[in-house]
């Protein structure tokens, strides 16, 4: 079969011929149809990933959407290595396959694996989000972000601000109000004057300087889930920040929740999608074109989310 394949670790995979994965108990075999292109797909593919560097040769891509041998279609998150997502064909798991609803697009059901996910789940699981709160997204033009703006609504917030560095694209989100990143010292008060008052939830892309101004401009038992680091790795933080508004600041993976909290999630967030309450900007490649893709995610670029397709 084709497949993009690791040969080297921290290289770039190129499409080449592996041997087609056979059928294994306790998995299935799954006919690719569209598969993320995500930065933890580089971190694994470097050989620093913390839970050990990949065998060589294997296929990369960490999630996808096809379908079983009796046609049922499935997302995945899991495969079993050497097999990834990025291939024609892989082996995954039984218990790691997730129904996909009727209605959505193969190319939009991969874009909103691993990526809507962690927006939806950021809000619905992590934040404690109660109806009529204020929400503000820190990195809100990015794939990630983007979901969460609108999750954010569905999910029965009361207003919701989108922040990020300035671009047309901020303004497309659906959001009651943006706020231009741009380098200023007065983002608090612009995050405040965009919530119309003080936040109660910040769902952040970003860290760095603008996670400090979002607390600053938090409410009082206000929640700032932190999920990248796209700004900085580090921040200092003053201790009266945290304790003065009794500020609860959480981590959040979308490794984390158990799986049939993201089954039903991710069974949600594809019907909302078929229904076109949640939309995606997707920047679809063909396999062979794995490279240029794999080059643009280095990069850190944001905007649309990458799905390949076999």
């Amino acid at each position: 079969m084709r497949a993009a394949v690791l040969h080297e670790h921290g290289a770039t995979p190129r499409v080449d011929e592996f041997d087609d994965p056979r059928e294994r108990s306790g998995c299935a075999l799954v006919d690719v149809s569209a598969a993320g292109l995500h930065h933890l797909d580089l971190h694994k593919a470097s050989g620093s990933f913390y839970m050990g560097p990949p065998p060589l040769p294997s296929v990369v891509g960490t999630d996808g959407v096809g379908r079983l041998q009796d046609g049922t279609r499935v997302y995945f998150d899991e495969s079993v290595p050497p097999y990834g997502s990025m291939a024609e064909r892989t082996l995954v798991p039984r218990e790691a396959l997730l129904p996909v609803a009727d209605g959505v697009e193969d190319e939009v059901a991969a874009a909103l694996g691993n990526t809507g996910l962690g927006g939806w789940l950021a809000i619905q699981w992590r934040s404690g989000l109660q109806p009529g709160e204020t929400v503000l997204v820190l990195g809100a033009a990015g794939a990630v972000g983007s979901v969460a703006v609108q999750a954010a609504r569905l999910l029965g917030a009361g207003r919701v601000v989108a922040a990020d560095r300035p671009g047309n694209r901020l303004n497309r989100l659906g959001a009651d109000a943006v706020v231009e990143i741009d380098g200023q010292d007065d983002l608090a008060e612009r995050i405040k004057d965009a919530a119309q008052g003080e936040v109660d939830v910040t769902i952040d892309m970003l860290w760095g300087a603008p996670a400090l101004a979002a607390m600053s401009a938090a409410a009082r038992f206000a929640r700032h889930v932190e999920v990248g680091n796209m700004a900085a790795p580090e921040i200092t933080l003053p201790a009266p920040l945290i304790r003065s508004a009794s500020l609860d600041v959480r981590g959040f993976s979308v490794a984390h929740p158990p799986l049939d909290l993201k089954r039903d999630a991710y069974l949600r967030l594809t019907k909302h999608a078929a229904d076109g309450d949640i939309a995606v900007d997707i920047d679809l490649r063909r396999l062979d074109g794995v490279a240029d893709a794999w080059e643009r995610q280095r990069q850190a670029a944001g905007g649309p989310k990458m799905v390949l397709v076999p």
